[in-house]
């Protein structure tokens, strides 16, 4: 999951999250895991793209100044497990259409307008603090279809908002809960491997469209069982 989401600027949190609820792990377990992974990920995303000049702090400020406030809100809050698997279960469907429609944009950028990308950052914030999915599987389509960035501009913005979400809804849940996820350093060797390889992809290509398609076939998996089993 983490070598095919770093591959197009994510840190995979939907992923994990799909790959968790799978194999049954319990919804405690899945949002701390989850943004922790999404930390380490993106840091190494953020950096191989910071690193080839594809970031803009321009776009980014605005929407983290929003989004990390109520990341941290979202990650204290603990919504009984029915109610999280409901949440996360629609998450993962809805965040499962930017793998089957593909947005594109070559044409010229326009100027990000301040009352929308403010909104939009706080909104994406919230739900990545809540439910432990970093928010950018959502943000890249947006941005793209709103002709704010380029392709490889737009996964260095989505992985510096997932990280900059991970550490908000982390230190949110570390507030209210008081244990960890075992074997969570597991986790994230295994996801840092994986990134290793989808960073540098992330650069030189894209990920081809039927590993998109792929990942959205599990999120959508994921997500009716999520639902079906709350």
């Amino acid at each position: 999951m983490a070598m095919l989401y770093s591959s197009v600027g994510h840190g995979g949190a939907s992923g994990y999250l799909a790959a968790m609820a799978l194999f049954g792990l319990s919804p405690d377990v899945m949002k701390p895991a989850a943004l922790t992974m999404n930390l380490f990920v993106a840091s190494l995303v953020l950096f191989r793209l910071y690193r080839a000049d594809y970031f803009s702090w321009q776009l980014f400020i605005p929407i983290a100044l929003a989004s990390m406030p109520l990341a941290f809100i979202g990650g204290m809050l603990l919504p009984q497990d029915s109610t999280y698997q409901y949440i996360v279960g629609a998450a993962l469907l809805l965040a499962s259409v930017s793998f089957f429609v593909s947005i594109t944009n070559e044409k010229t950028c326009v100027k990000p307008k301040l009352w929308l990308s403010v909104p939009v950052g706080g909104a994406l914030g919230f739900v990545s603090g809540l439910t432990g999915v970093g928010g950018g599987i959502y943000l890249s389509p947006l941005l793209l279809w709103l002709r704010w960035t380029r392709m490889r501009t737009n996964a260095a913005i989505a992985a510096a908002f997932i990280l900059v979400n991970s550490v908000a809804g982390l230190a949110g849940h570390v507030m209210t809960v008081n244990s960890w996820p075992d074997n969570i350093a597991w986790y994230v060797i295994a996801a840092l491997l994986g990134a290793v390889v989808g960073a540098e992809c992330a650069v030189r290509r894209l990920a081809p469209s039927i590993l998109r398609q792929l990942l959205g076939v599990v999120l959508v998996v994921a997500g009716i069982k999520m639902l079906l089993t709350a």
